[in-house]
C-alpha cells in the first residue's frame, strides 16, 4: 500500500512538473487583427490542407466537434 502511494506521488509530481515547464513556454493567444499562424488540417476525406495554400485567399474555418452534437 505504501509503495502504491508512493510510486502514485512520484508519477503526480512528474506529471504536474512537466505541465508547469511546457506551460510556460506557450503561445501569445491571438488578438483581432493579427495574422493567422500556418497550420495544418486534414478534411474528411483525408486530404491535407495548409493555410499557407490559400494565401490572398479569404479562409473560413469551421470547427465542428462531434462530442455532445448530433454530428
Amino acid at each position: 500500500m505504501k509503495m502504491t502511494l508512493l510510486l502514485s506521488i512520484s508519477i503526480l509530481s512528474i506529471i504536474i512538473s512537466t505541465t508547469l515547464l511546457l506551460g510556460s513556454n506557450t503561445l501569445e493567444a491571438i488578438k483581432v487583427g493579427d495574422k493567422a499562424p500556418d497550420f495544418v488540417l486534414t478534411d474528411q476525406d483525408g486530404k491535407v490542407h495548409k493555410l499557407s495554400d490559400y494565401r490572398g485567399q479569404r479562409v473560413i474555418v469551421y470547427y465542428f466537434p462531434k462530442a455532445d452534437t448530433p454530428g
